[in-house]
Order: structure tokens, then C-alpha cells, then sequence
């Protein structure tokens, strides 16, 4: 609306910027697909493609799974890159192209001026613009007295289900003794790591769910608009294409990029999410092994849902992002830091071992891993519990922000 009262829009279009979606399409990866006969380039040519958006999220492979890096700038610039046609291009000095008598034109000569933006801003944003929408959307009056406030599930959905947080892994006692690496990590590991946000492809765990459950491909969205329901939301966690899971390496004894586990004591490598799912029937207590700075980037609810649900019960790391690991400890996940100048590497960590968490749970206490190799040596490992506060340890000791409330409504109503 705002485009077409600034009589912008018809100009955008001929340049290929068409309205495909709003809010968060660009920023979850849902602006599109690429055009087959250049992904197919992409693909055969193994080309290293790039993305230029105005969103809030440059995430590997968020963009589109084929774009392998992404940049961030403003909308004017999306679209002066977007006419150069490359990122090899110094944007301040180099020509974008040539006028109809064949002058060059570079950015300074089509940027506009503060002045000639706040004057289409003052005539194309209106208050009745907000109104029209939003003053409908809150009319209560509009809501029959007869429909019940109670929702009715429904089975037969990707979008939206009831809720498993009382059951399964959430229900069950945490052990703390015999858990297996679902996964050892390096530095940087992000929430997009952890549970992806952009298109589901047909090719995942997630899509071939979706398949199943009738929803034809072009259907399938986004992993973030699934969140409601878990069973779509589970089958994200650690779906990432760029994930390395140090687990799993190629002949050479690099590590194989992908969402790939290896499930032990066999030893089988697979996708992750069939590793998941074979631990859960085994009700297999799970580990994570990772770097410095795990869980940086957005703050995402599944990104600690995802986790413990499938099980895991602890999580081993040099440090965490601050948010992340709050939201950890609200799904009743222990987070154990590694001492200064010591990381998975100190010890020879590759993922055959199995975990066991010794001592008493305060905040910031000194806690033991002992892992317990193949072999059958046995090593003591001095961790940070990262349960910062007292309150924290609470919620931990309740299973998760939740169960805590649970109990304290329960005990006040008792």
C-alpha cells in the first residue's frame, strides 16, 4: 500500500521486485525459489552464490539453502546491487549502469535526498492506512457468543497441535548417567544450527513429514510458521545444511557438512533426524559437545525445545550466549561450562563415549563429567554448572520453567 501510494510500486515490479509476502518472508527464507535453470548452474558448477537482503538475518543458508552467504544493507542498496548484478562491485565508486544517452551512472546520482524521502513518506503513510487493518482485528463484538474458548485440536496438521511438554522426555527423570554425543560441535554454533528457520525442502526430514501428512510442496513453508506443532518443529533440530557435526567425517578425516549424526555403539552414520528418532525409542539420555559461543544469533524457542525433546539432558560447551542458555535452563537442560584453556579437544572427545554428570547442583558449582571411553578408561572432567542463580537452579531442579509453574500453582492452590 505504501509503495503504490508512493507510486513506486509499478517501478519496483519492472525491476523484478514484485510483493511476494510480507513480515518475516525475506528474514525466514520464503521469498522464493530460485530460478531452476540457475540453481541447476548453482548446483553443477558448485558456484559459491550470494544473497544481498534488507532483513534482519544473514544466517548460512537462510536466504535460500543454495545461497551461501549472505549480506545485509538497506532496501535502496538491495536494489542498486541487485542492478549491478554482483557483490564484486565497490558500491560508492563503481558505474551501476548507463543512462538512455549511454552516461554512467553511479550510486550518488540516483540516492535521494533525506528531503525527498521524508516528503513521500509524509504523503504515502497515513493513519487511516493502520486503522483499516487493525481496528477490525480487535472488534470483539464480532465474535459469536457461541463459540467455545476452548480450541479444538486437531489431528490432522503441521501448524498447530497439542502441545507435548507433560509427556515423554519433559515427564521423565533426568539421570544425568550413561548419556551419548548427539552431536560434537565447534566455536560459533547458532540458533539456525540448532533449529533452522527458512523453507522446508522437500528432501528433509521435515519435508518428507509434511508429504506425508498430504501437504503438497509448495505448501510446506517455513520451519518457524510449524512451531506450533512439534512433530513438524522436532524434525528441525539440527536440519541445517551447513551443520559439521565432528562425528561425522569422510575417508580423508574431514568433517562431512550437513544434518548428520552417528549413532552409537554401532557406530552407523545418518541423518540427524533418524538418529534422533532411533535414541528416542531407546530412551537414550543424550549429550551435546560444542565450542565457544553456542547458541549465538536469534533467540529461538526451539532451539532449546528441539534439543530436549529428543532426549538430551546436558550440554558441554566453552561458553554460552546469554539468552540461549536461559532458554536451556527453561526446558530443563544443564548447561556445563568447560574450564579456562580447556575444550572437547583437551580430551580427545570423538563421540563413541557415553556421560555421566556427578555432584550437587547449585549455582555455579563445580560438577564432574566422567566419561567413559570404549576402551574402558574412565576420565574426570571439572565443569562450570552454568545455573547462575538460585532461581535458575529452581526452575532446573522442576524440570523446566513449565513444570515450575505447575508446582507453584498447584502448591498455592493446594
Amino acid at each position: 500500500l505504501y509503495l503504490e501510494e508512493a507510486g513506486l510500486l509499478s517501478e519496483m515490479e519492472q525491476l523484478g521486485f514484485g510483493i511476494v509476502g510480507y513480515a518475516c518472508t525475506t528474514c525466514n527464507g520464503m521469498s522464493g525459489a530460485l530460478d531452476p535453470v540457475i540453481q541447476q548452474e548453482i548446483i553443477d558448477r558448485d558456484l559459491y552464490a550470494t544473497a544481498v537482503l534488507s532483513g534482519n538475518r544473514n544466517f548460512d543458508g537462510r536466504i535460500h539453502p543454495y545461497a551461501k552467504q549472505a549480506f545485509l544493507a538497506s532496501p535502496p542498496l538491495v536494489v542498486a546491487y541487485a542492478i549491478a548484478g554482483t557483490i564484486r562491485f565497490d558500491i560508492e565508486k563503481d558505474v551501476l549502469g548507463t543512462d538512455k544517452d549511454g552516461k554512467p551512472v553511479t550510486l550518488k546520482d540516483i540516492w535521494p535526498s533525506d528531503e525527498e524521502i521524508d516528503a513521500i513518506v509524509a504523503k504515502a503513510v497515513k493513519p487511516e492506512q493502520f486503522s483499516q487493518v487493525y481496528i477490525p482485528m480487535f472488534d470483539l463484538g464480532a465474535v459469536e457468543k457461541s463459540v467455545s474458548p476452548l480450541y479444538d485440536w486437531r489431528p490432522q496438521t503441521t501448524y498447530i497441535r497439542r502441545p507435548p511438554y507433560w509427556e515423554g522426555a519433559l515427564a521423565g527423570e533426568r539421570t544425568m548417567k550413561g548419556m551419548r554425543p548427539l552431536a560434537v560441535l565447534g566455536d560459533n554454533i547458532t540458533t539456525d544450527h540448532l533449529s533452522p528457520s527458512n523453507a522446508i525442502q522437500a528432501s528433509s526430514a521435515a519435508g518428507e513429514y509434511c508429504a506425508k501428512m498430504g501437504l503438497p510442496e509448495e505448501d510446506f513453508n517455513s520451519y518457524a510458521t510449524h512451531r506450533g506443532d512439534h512433530l513438524t518443529a522436532q524434525r528441525a533440530t539440527f536440519a541445517n545444511p551447513k551443520l559439521l557435526n565432528e562425528m561425522c567425517l569422510d575417508e580423508n578425516g574431514n568433517v562431512k557438512q550437513g544434518s548428520l549424526a552417528r549413532i552409537e555403539p554401532e557406530g552407523k552414520e545418518s541423518r540427524m533426524w533418524e538418529a534422533i528418532e532411533t535414541y528416542m525409542e531407546r530412551k537414550q539420555p543424550l549429550i551435546i559437545v560444542a565450542g565457544a559461543d553456542y547458541g549465538q544469533g536469534s533467540s529461538r524457542d526451539w532451539a532449546a525445545k528441539g534439543v530436549r525433546l529428543a532426549g538430551v539432558e546436558a550440554i558441554m560447551a566453552e561458553g554460552f550466549e546469554r539468552i540461549h542458555r536461559t532458554n536451556l535452563v527453561g526446558m530443563g537442560v544443564l548447561p556445563l561450562e568447560f574450564k579456562a584453556g580447556e575444550t572437547r579437544k583437551t580430551y580427545a572427545i570423538d563421540g563413541t563415549e557415553t556421560f555421566d554428570v556427578e555432584g550437587d547442583i547449585s549455582p555455579r558449582a563445580e560438577l564432574t563429567v566422567i566419561i567413559h571411553r570404549t576402551n574402558g578408561e574412565t576420565v574426570k572432567v571439572p565443569m562450570t554448572c552454568r545455573l547462575d542463580t538460585a532461581a535458575e537452579v529452581h526452575v532446573y531442579k522442576a524440570g523446566g520453567v513449565l513444570q515450575r509453574f505447575a508446582q507453584d500453582f498447584l502448591e498455592g492452590n493446594a
